[in-house]
């Protein structure tokens, strides 16, 4: 049995402890005055320091968290208050990525009010070329939600995306990933199936795209998803395609989303490789 450290949060110890059990390494939590890790098998203890000196680096990388998803337990024996969801929500998302989520519950709420009729009316996909200069309406559809499972599912993975890229690479970066691929998403839906639609999925496909591509390519940056979620997310874009449960999807705003993604990390990651040259 051998120490390897000391964590004073128990919930950062708990994160590595999860994130070892998916590299096949399994590590115990002794409370004393610290939560202190402790290892049982030695010849594992190689592995256990490397990944203990990243862990150290950046212990909010997606990577931690997810793992705590996949491989925590509820026997960790901690409490977790409800209001440190809240503060769990803000460390993570930066201002844009707050920003927009706040709009589209705002203008949900307006839509349950007034109708999705007059959300169209004043947010929706220009309709003819009278409404081609009112450049919001190239934007704007996105802020769109027509259910609650829709809104839910579009903003989770916002705030764990978008609020990786923003407060790795800056809200610039972020707003540039959204409004290209928003734009673009828009238009090929349009082309596909009219101007009744809306939604954040298009650049949630995006932030999907560049977040795998970009930790494939790039792995110091700090973006990463791992291939299991881009996996779900092709999977759910064959499901979509193809209507296997009778939804009504945004397909084309989705794959246009995702390869924009994919190009803008493609893009970065080659001027990324040429710096460090």
């Amino acid at each position: 049995m051998m120490r390897i450290t000391q964590f004073s949060h128990a919930r950062t110890a708990q994160a590595f402890v999860d994130y070892m059990a998916t590299r096949g390494v399994t590590l115990r939590i002794e409370q004393e005055s610290h939560s202190v890790i402790v290892l049982d098998d030695e010849s594992q203890l190689q592995m256990v320091e490397n990944e203990l000196a990243q862990f150290v680096r950046d212990p909010n990388h997606p990577r931690y968290q997810a793992a705590s998803w996949h491989s925590g337990t509820t026997r960790s024996g901690l409490r977790y208050e409800r209001s440190n969801i809240w503060a769990a929500i803000r460390e993570r998302a930066g201002p844009l990525t707050l920003s927009v989520m706040t709009l589209c519950v705002a203008v949900f709420i307006l839509m349950q009010i007034a109708g999705d009729d007059v959300a169209l009316a004043w947010l929706g996909w220009p309709a003819d070329a009278s409404q081609y200069f009112q450049v919001w309406r190239w934007f704007s559809h996105a802020l769109l939600h027509f259910s609650l499972l829709h809104i839910l599912f579009n903003l989770m993975w916002w705030w764990y995306l978008g609020g990786a890229v923003e407060k790795r690479l800056g809200s610039g970066k972020l707003f540039v990933i959204m409004l290209i691929s928003a734009l673009l998403s828009g238009w090929m839906q349009a082309k596909f199936s009219g101007v009744l639609f809306g939604g954040l999925s298009g650049v949630v496909y995006a932030l999907m795209g560049y977040c795998w591509l970009r930790g494939e390519r790039d792995p110091e940056s700090g973006i990463y998803l791992e291939r299991g979620l881009i996996g779900f997310a092709i999977v759910w874009l064959v499901i979509g395609w193809y209507g296997a449960f009778g939804l009504a999807i945004a397909n084309a705003a989705h794959v246009t989303g995702l390869l924009v993604g994919l190009a803008m990390a493609f893009v970065d990651t080659r001027h990324a490789a040429r710096h460090q040259r």
